[in-house]
């Protein structure tokens, strides 16, 4: 079977072998339901709630603060539509280098009378101070600023940001962050942030699990309205499996973080050089960044097309672009950058993982520089009919 190196972990992580232990007897001979009060449904509320105080322990919260949910996206969703609900309509601000799942739910509230201010970002990709100290003028009742960009690996100072928006439900979405870099939701809600968003499978942990972090103070409306599980915000039948995975790999992340940090800026750093001597241009070049991500593009080069070339010659990395349909769209991330529509378009990302080694990298850029050449051909022959 083809197996490329996997440079796509800001995507979806491989679960970790002894996550995948830790889950399988909840797949099979331990299969009760948290809710029974037999024995089978008792081991499962006890798996749900150790899983709860080790995702806890990983982000200096407190385990009735977590509440579990399907994905990133569920509790994006359950902060901004859950805070919305309790509100009489105000203003939400939010970056406009948000991931889609923050973005279209805040575009939902505007059309439901909220007024609606996109943060806007530097070159660099860091929210610009001017302009935000403009809208936490205005008072706004929701903002939500993610800790780290999923294209570009751009770090935001939430401290600083939540510092000046007192007064307002402030939201992080920390899905990238967690097991690459040190986060203390204790620290974070001293300085004013409210609720912070979670998921397992960018940290070796399997899809179907995350987490909402939120400070117990703050009141939501359920997305999800039922049997009054999850504190009554989350109604279903836990997927017991999946967050006993969570908690596994959130153990495991906590461990090895610094030691992974060290080696994946390594990688990164190995990475950088090359592309600059082909002549690439990295996102976010002079912003503080993840360890593990990369954001580039070669001029005159569509970054689905290079994509698509290194896939077959054995590399699995993203194109910075989002497509609809047949009608492809330069990244918003980038856009909000300043960076023109065609540039955008050339966007590719590569985002490391713990496994992921130096001869790895330059095999990449071996890759690249030959799949860079074939396109150079292709122009010039296309150039010369």
């Amino acid at each position: 079977m083809f197996a490329p190196v996997y440079f796509d972990h800001n995507a979806t992580t491989p679960i970790d072998p002894s996550v995948l232990e830790a889950m399988a007897p909840w797949l099979s001979a331990r299969f009760g339901n948290p809710s029974s009060r037999h024995e089978y449904g008792r081991a499962a509320r006890r798996a749900v709630d150790d899983a709860r105080g080790i995702v806890a322990a990983a982000v200096g919260a407190q385990p009735s603060e977590i509440i579990f949910t399907s994905g990133g996206s569920e509790a994006n969703n359950l902060f901004i539509k859950g805070a919305a609900e309790r509100m009489k309509p105000g203003l939400i601000a939010v970056s406009a280098v948000e991931h889609p799942c923050v973005l279209r739910p805040a575009e939902q509230l505007a059309r439901r009378g909220w007024a609606l201010e996109k943060l806007a970002v530097d070159a660099d990709g860091c929210i610009d101070y001017d302009a935000y100290f403009e809208v936490a003028e205005k008072k706004p009742a929701i903002v939500s600023v993610m800790a780290a960009n999923n294209e570009t690996g751009v770090l935001q100072d939430i401290p600083a940001l939540a510092a000046r928006a007192r007064g307002a439900l402030f939201h992080t979405d920390a899905v990238q962050i967690l097991g690459k870099l040190p986060i203390d939701f204790r620290a974070l809600n001293a300085v004013g942030v409210n609720a912070m968003t979670l998921s397992a499978h960018k940290l070796g942990g399997p899809k179907g699990a995350a987490a909402l972090v939120v400070d117990k103070r703050v009141w939501l409306e359920p997305l999800i309205a039922g049997g009054g599980h999850e504190k009554g915000l989350r109604a279903g039948t836990e997927n017991v499996a999946a967050i006993v995975g969570f908690g596994a790999c959130c153990e495991l992340a906590v461990c090895a973080r610094a030691e992974n940090a060290e080696k994946m800026l390594e990688l990164r750093c190995a990475l950088e050089r090359g592309l600059i001597e082909l002549g690439a241009r990295i996102f976010g070049l002079d912003a503080e960044r993840l360890p593990n991500t990369v954001s580039f593009a070669v001029p005159n080069v569509e970054g689905e097309t290079l994509v698509s070339k290194l896939d077959r010659a054995g590399y699995a990395v993203s194109s910075g672009s989002a497509c609809s349909g047949e009608n492809p769209e330069p990244s918003h991330v980038l856009l909000a950058m300043g960076v023109a529509p065609i540039e955008a378009r050339g966007a590719v990302r590569v985002s490391f993982g713990a496994s992921n080694t130096f001869a790895e990298v330059q095999g990449f850029l071996n890759a690249l520089r030959e799949a860079l050449s074939d396109l150079m051909k292709l122009t010039a022959v296309a150039a010369s009919r």
